[in-house]
């Protein structure tokens, strides 16, 4: 691909020379032009309608602000009142151009493997942080522009967001969620010497649910845009309780009715069966996993218009390490093993009874990066190439509530944009390797 900036026009000489020595102390990668235009041989601006050819997407201050038919110049935008300062054209002629895609389901400040636990009284938050912009940025680099991070130290993740919203480094914009648990649950610290445990006491750990209305409540003063419980058990807990249902029906309701009221939505990490009917009951906006869903789930899902994210990456990645590796404790090996080797059967279930389906994919148990794997999971359990894109852009909005924003590559949006070298719409494997991303309308790479 070629990038062509161009001085379509000067003004404001003075502040323009303050502007560029300011420009000078930050990388080169996150610096954009005025207005930039971007020629696309096919455009899929809206997953779920047919690709247009040889379009050019507009943009100015990280909002598309226009898509025209054929390939325009600087010279086009005269009429539009769009020509002052530097224009920047680039060409993906050679390219299929898409929304940026979304993930759901991502904890960014760490990585599972052999010193996840030690890991956990070595470092400080601030070494969690820069380890998860790491993160952050080989996500990005997939094509990854939004995630839902859904579960980290809220002062590490909190940081990380609103470092990336201002611009300070680049990164995925993330949705970072305030954990809410049960004592002793999954989502509570365990598996260590009771001295301690107490460092990893948490003000969002909750005991019946007036304590758990309490919980919620501090959750969104610590930060929270989204409240994450866990309702069942889970594998990575390293405590022999399985994975059945763990906060109880009238906590599970009153976390629901506080986090909306609050206007907050609710992601349902949960496994069990009985679990998730209970999540379902209590009005969660998703249910995570959603290991051992059954036909009563189904009817569920389906009625209260509920999300399922299913993370079928996590589940493979977890039986691979159950079984090639020994660091899993006995009580994690036997919940890996039993998880993972359900989830594809459960979700082809789910798909084909016509369940909402947002694509996750719980990186951070999987590598930060690959996240574009869980596509041929996806296309294993019968998901079209469309029905795919769809669950990774348009779905992800909606489930966010931010479908007025994201999601699409339509006037009025961010600039959320990636391109590959061939369709995923012919194969899917085009998303393994992602030749352009530009997030917010700034390029964050570009091959």
């Amino acid at each position: 691909m070629i990038r062509t900036m161009i001085r379509f026009s000067v003004v404001f000489p003075v502040l323009g020379a303050v502007l560029l020595l300011a420009a000078a102390m930050l990388p080169n990668q996150v610096l954009a032009a005025d207005v930039t235009i971007i020629h696309a041989k096919t455009l899929l601006a809206v997953p779920g309608q047919a690709p247009l050819t040889e379009q050019s997407i507009i943009i100015r201050d990280g909002i598309i602000t226009g898509i025209r038919a054929g390939y325009i110049g600087p010279e086009d935008l005269a009429d539009a009142g769009t020509s002052t300062g530097e224009v920047e054209v680039i060409h993906l002629m050679d390219h299929f151009v898409m929304p940026g895609l979304m993930d759901m389901h991502v904890h960014l400040t760490g990585e599972l493997g052999p010193r996840r636990k030690l890991e956990r009284v070595e470092m400080s938050k601030s070494a969690q942080a820069v380890r998860g912009l790491m993160f952050a940025r080989r996500t990005l680099d997939a094509g990854f522009t939004t995630v839902r991070n859904l579960g980290a130290d809220q002062e590490v993740i909190n940081a990380m967001r609103d470092g990336i919203a201002r611009g300070y480094i680049l990164g995925p914009r993330i949705i970072a969620s305030g954990g809410v648990s049960a004592t002793g649950g999954h989502g509570d610290v365990s598996g260590f010497r009771p001295e301690i445990l107490e460092m990893f006491t948490s003000d969002t750990i909750c005991n019946g649910p007036y304590d758990c209305r309490r919980a919620v409540r501090q959750a969104i003063k610590n930060g929270a845009d989204i409240i994450k419980i866990t309702a069942t058990g889970g594998v990575l807990s390293d405590v022999a309780t399985g994975t059945g249902q763990q906060l109880t029906d009238d906590e599970l309701a009153e976390i629901v009715a506080t986090a909306h009221s609050l206007g907050r939505k609710v992601a349902a990490h949960a496994h069990g069966a009985g679990g998730i009917l209970a999540a379902l009951r209590a009005g969660v906006d998703s249910i995570e996993h959603g290991t051992f869903t059954d036909k009563a789930a189904i009817r569920l899902f389906k009625r209260n218009g509920a999300w399922l994210v299913p993370t079928m990456l996590a589940g493979e990645t977890v039986v691979q390490m159950a079984k090639e590796s020994d660091f899993f404790s006995p009580a994690i090996k036997a919940k890996a093993l039993s998880v993972g080797s359900q989830m594809m059967s459960t979700h082809k279930a789910a798909y084909e009874a016509g369940v909402k389906i947002a694509f996750g994919t719980d990186s951070g148990v999987s590598k930060h990066g690959t996240n574009a794997r869980e596509f041929l999971l996806m296309r294993q359990i019968g998901m079209s190439e469309m029905e795919m894109l769809v669950a990774a852009t348009v779905s992800g909005a909606e489930l966010l509530g931010m479908s007025d924003t994201l999601g699409t590559i339509e006037v009025g949006k961010q600039a959320d944009i990636i391109a590959t070298n061939g369709s995923p719409l012919e194969n899917i494997e085009e998303l393994l390797d992602v030749d352009f991303v530009m997030k917010g309308g700034v390029v964050a790479k570009s091959k």
